[in-house]
Formats: C-alpha cells, structure tokens, sequence
C-alpha cells in the first residue's frame, strides 16, 4: 500500500472526531433552522412512534414532538459544558500559571489545594454546590467549572514550572517584563498545545457531568428540552417507548466520547512535536 493511501486510511478516524463536534456545534446553533416543529407545544397524539406523520422520532409521554427536542436539546448541553469549561479554564489555568512560575509558598499552596480537591468526587461536589445555591444554569456551570479547575491548575502548574527557567524567559525577565506579560505572552503561547488538548477534554467531562445532573433534576428545569432530563422522565416509557430514553442518552453519550477522542489526538500530536 503507497504512503499516499494509507494516510488516506487514517485521515476520516483520525477527523472523525471532530467532524462529531463540530455536528453537535453546528446542530445546537442552527436548530431553528433544521426543524420547524415546537420543542414545547403539546399534541393530540401522545407516545406516537418513528415515522409518525410530521413526526420522524415520534413524540414523547406529552404529544411533543421528539426530532424537535432532541434539536433543542444540544444546546443546554453545548452551553452548559463549555462555559464551565471555560470557567475551569480561567481559573485553573491561571492558578497553575502563577505557581508554576513564581513557586515557594504560592506554589506549595496552590498544589495542596489542588491534591486536596481532586481526592473529592466530583458529582458530589457539583451536588453540595448547586443545593447550597438553586438549580439552573449559573449554578451547575459554576459547580462544574469549579470542580474542573483543579485538573487544569495541576497540568499548568508543571508545564509552567518546566518553561519558568528557559532562556526566553530569562531575557524577558532582564529585559523588565511584569510577570502577567512574562506568562501570558511568553509562557502560555509555548504550553498552549498540551492546555488546549486538556482543556477539549475537560470539555467532555463538563458534558458528561452537565447531563448526569439534569438526570438528576438538578440542571436546566424543565419543560424546556435537555438531553439529561429528557432520559429522566422517559425511563417511565422505557418498555414501550425506548427511544425517550436512548436517543437523548446516545446522543449525551456520543458528544462526550467525541470530544475525549479529539483531546486524545490533539494531545499525541502536541506531545509529539514537544519530543522533536
């Protein structure tokens, strides 16, 4: 087999990945668009099954139709993850910056604070956080993003510790850069790679934990459509009517498991050119 075909065999495994993300995205934000059905409005044929007239998914328990729910439904998943995501991102990443650069007792502090949280189970955590405040979409974010940070502070802090005594960093140093712009222009920009790659994978934890709480009752209330809430209230249905509880979970499942696999790859390929 020629060197050109069997990059052809690894090109779409090696996309797939992201070809799903990018679906899931393109999905959550053109939903109106794909569907023109209401996610919310009731009909007269409840628990319809696939292939039901102007229904292709049927409809749930309520008679709303479940092609349009499941569209609606990427979104509270895609923005609770992501935002928590990023606000794991902003503290994390900031937190193991400055330990990793300055050290001594801030950075003893922060990795003790780190070990510490990381030994809590995360869902219990999210738990306690969001019933000390209300369920919604704040909450859990903040839940999540909190929860989440701890791991990218660890990752920043020893990539930053392994950068701090470079020469770059030495010549800005001498040459009087503040500390900010010594981590955010100098530091950042050449541990970006292996951040980013876990950053695309705390996303997907994020999901995951975005879903298993609205499982919960503790996520984005109802009757507006979400994955995790949706699986809740069809486990009722589960023997009649499946699909309520498969499509929504399969779905939760899929996004998840994609964007593990793209951080996987984007962290081979970083970790690659940072052994050359």
């Amino acid at each position: 087999m020629s060197d050109t075909a069997t990059r052809r065999g690894h090109g779409l495994p090696a996309v797939g990945p992201w070809l799903v993300v990018a679906l899931f995205v393109l999905v959550a934000l053109a939903g109106p668009l794909l569907v023109t059905a209401d996610p919310l409005r009731h009909t007269t044929g409840p628990l319809l099954p696939f292939g039901a007239p102007g229904h292709p998914l049927g409809t749930d328990d309520l008679g709303r139709d479940l092609l349009a729910r499941m569209v609606y439904g990427a979104r509270p998943l895609l923005l609770v993850s992501s935002a928590a995501t990023t606000v794991a991102a902003l503290l994390g990443i900031g937190a193991g910056l400055l330990a990793g650069y300055v050290g001594g007792t801030v950075g003893w502090l922060v990795t003790a604070l780190t070990d510490v949280a990381l030994t809590f189970p995360p869902m219990l955590v999210i738990i306690l956080l969001v019933a000390a405040w209300r369920p919604g979409v704040a909450s859990l974010v903040t839940g999540i993003g909190v929860t989440l940070a701890p791991g990218l502070a660890r990752l920043a802090r020893v990539l930053t510790a392994g950068e701090a005594s470079r020469d770059y960093v030495l010549a800005a140093r001498i040459g009087g850069a503040r500390t900010a712009r010594i981590l955010v222009v100098e530091v950042l920009p050449n541990i970006a790679g292996p951040l980013l790659a876990q950053v695309l994978m705390t996303l997907s934890i994020a999901a995951g934990l975005s879903a298993g709480m609205s499982y919960l009752g503790l996520g984005i209330p109802p009757p507006a459509p979400d994955w995790g809430s949706m699986a809740q209230a069809g486990q009722e249905f589960l023997h009649t009517a499946p699909r309520l509880v498969t499509l929504p979970a399969a779905a939760s499942l899929l996004f998840v498991v994609a964007c593990n696999l793209a951080g996987d790859q984007l962290r081979d390929r970083t970790d690659r050119r940072r052994s050359r």
